[in-house]
């Protein structure tokens, strides 16, 4: 049934069913909009802005210093430990025009978290920030980066803000870190100076040679290096552009909330934005009233984000006051968005807000709603140019009739190379070139995809992926505790919130306070369980397995009585 593409007769006519893509590396599309749009602006910073002719200019300088002065070479994985920033598109493209790959690394990671990605990723440098400057000297030992590249929030201020901001730093975060520019440690305000721009061509295989290394996780084990080649790449942005038929190359202005660290930030928002030339406005972190005055001040036509952002806006008592009419299209990721928000959101904006769906290992979208086509209720949309996708069995792997509910599997050229250094997890989920995705759904009669279930165990709190082995990992290591478990819980606003169930040792007496201040040495604060519960015992299978599952029933159970209550 889906070897028909039942989906592809409700394309509108401007979006073909095959697309041709760019026959260069990703970092082209920096080289080729800077050539065609040199003065027009491209990235917007807290009230600086800089051309597209800067930008490029800056990543060549960037791209120099790493090929010239830290000798890397083609292959060479280097990380980015920074917000949404200036310094994180010229790192980005930067790293691709000396040759590396590039490892986006969230910066609210913990030592522990970061230290396994380095390790686990064998990145040689990495930019960071002067505030995370310390966590990251502390992991350096441990793995095998040989330099790191400093900057400060304030290098990329306009004036006076450039001024003022060391001062809001320190009450902010405590600390004052000065760097110097001498042996492992570099600053980017001195590598930017660095004019030798003749750099060494690398001869690139498009559909071998990894791009991103995007880090993603299981419920088994720790996160894993999804290898992104620059076609994947290519073939994502270049479908996420023809979705988009109607925004003018030259002429869009995007609203960049979600973060690059994420694979669906860095392709929808950064390099989509640089491909169709568009201003890209740059906000470090969401904070709803700073949302709604950027919106209102910069006029962004392109809002790609998380039901959590829309909610929050919504939810704002000043929403009102401020004109957000600028939006023509929003697409929305990581978690399911309600109806009632779809259509909220659209009446205040006059714009288009759709569902997508997708998945890092796919670089990351698959399926989408039409934003100017036919949409339908509750539904993921349908796939993406060149992409196929069908539900199968989960025991047999037939493929499931209409309607039925089966595990959804996916085969197109955003779908990854595999995983870093597991050849036997790619084998898990890449099979005759079709990758299983976990997640749950059914097609309809008109090609319509629909999920049911995430991953069974994975928890979606705000739109990050929070992996419960983790958190369960951290708990035990706490003395007092016997047995752990964690597990999403549906909560209003994040979608789902982590909870933890802990069995402790007798006679302990540990506190939901004292559990959540250990918790927080080890792990991101979005990966922090929000709720404790202590239990005498954790429902079980017959071989020892905790039926986590049951837990959550038992939360669902809670709730569904509670309304009753209300009823």
């Amino acid at each position: 049934m889906s070897e028909s593409k039942l989906w592809l007769k409700h394309y509108p006519e401007e979006i073909p069913a095959t697309l041709d893509y760019s026959l260069e590396p990703v970092q082209k599309y920096l080289e080729i909009t800077a050539k065609n749009y040199p003065e027009k602006i491209a990235l917007h910073f807290m009230g600086k802005e800089m051309t597209f002719k800067q930008l490029y200019e800056d990543a060549l300088s960037f791209a120099g210093y790493l090929q010239g002065t830290l000798g890397i070479k083609k292959g060479d994985r280097v990380a980015i430990l920074l917000p949404n920033s200036p310094q994180n598109v010229i790192a980005f493209f930067g790293i691709l025009l000396a040759g590396g790959v590039v490892v986006e690394t969230n910066p609210l990671y913990t030592e522990r978290e970061l230290e396994h990605q380095m390790k686990d990723s064998g990145a040689i440098a990495i930019i960071t920030l002067d505030i995370l400057y310390p966590r990251v000297s502390k992991v350096m030992p441990q793995t095998d980066l040989t330099h790191i590249i400093v900057t400060c929030i304030k290098d990329f201020l306009p004036f006076p803000k450039n001024l003022v901001y060391p001062y809001i730093q320190k009450k902010q975060y405590g600390i004052v870190v000065k760097v110097k520019h001498e042996g492992h440690t570099h600053l980017l305000t001195e590598i930017l100076k660095w004019k030798q721009k003749k750099l060494i061509q690398r001869d690139y295989n498009l559909e071998e040679d990894i791009c991103l290394l995007q880090y993603t996780g299981g419920t088994t084990g720790l996160p894993k290096g999804v290898m992104l080649t620059h076609r994947n790449i290519i073939a994502n942005t270049t479908a996420n552009g023809a979705w988009l038929y109607k925004c003018k190359p030259g002429e869009e202005v995007v609203l960049g909330i979600l973060p690059f660290f994420h694979v669906y930030g860095l392709t929808t928002v950064m390099i989509l934005s640089i491909m169709i030339a568009a201003k890209l406005v740059l906000m470090p972190k969401f904070d709803a009233l700073d949302t709604l005055k950027t919106i209102e001040k910069q006029r962004p036509t392109l809002f790609p984000g998380a039901p959590t952002i829309f909610i929050g806006l919504l939810n704002h008592p000043d929403l009102k006051k401020y004109d957000l009419s600028s939006i023509n299209a929003c697409i929305s990721g990581s978690a399911a968005l309600p109806q009632e928000v779809q259509e909220k959101f659209e009446s205040i904006t006059g714009g288009k807000l759709v569902e997508g769906y997708g998945l890092s290992e796919a670089s990351p979208v698959t399926h989408s709603n039409f934003l100017w086509g036919e949409r339908v209720k509750g539904s993921i949309g349908v796939p993406y140019p060149d992409t196929n996708a069908k539900v199968v069995s989960p025991e047999t792997g037939e493929e499931m009739p209409l309607k039925e509910i089966g595990e959804i599997i996916i085969k197109g050229p955003q779908v990854m190379k595999g995983y870093w250094n597991r050849p036997e997890a790619t084998k898990e989920v890449l099979k005759d070139g079709w990758l299983y995705t976990g997640d749950l759904g059914y097609m309809d009669e008109n090609g319509y995809f629909y999920v049911v279930d995430r991953k069974k165990d994975m928890i979606i709190a705000g739109g990050y992926n929070i992996y419960p082995r983790e958190i369960e990992e951290v708990l035990y290591e706490h003395p007092d505790v016997v047995e752990a478990v964690a597990a999403g819980i549906p909560d209003p606003y994040r979608g789902e919130t982590v909870k933890a169930y802990i069995v402790l040792k007798d006679g302990s007496a540990v506190t939901a306070d004292e559990m959540n201040k250990f918790a927080r040495k080890y792990l991101a604060a979005y990966k922090v369980p929000r709720q404790y519960e202590f239990r005498s015992e954790l429902p079980k299978t017959a071989v020892g397995k905790i039926l986590r599952r049951m837990l959550v029933e038992e939360e669902l159970q809670k709730l569904e009585n509670e309304s009753k209550k209300h009823a």
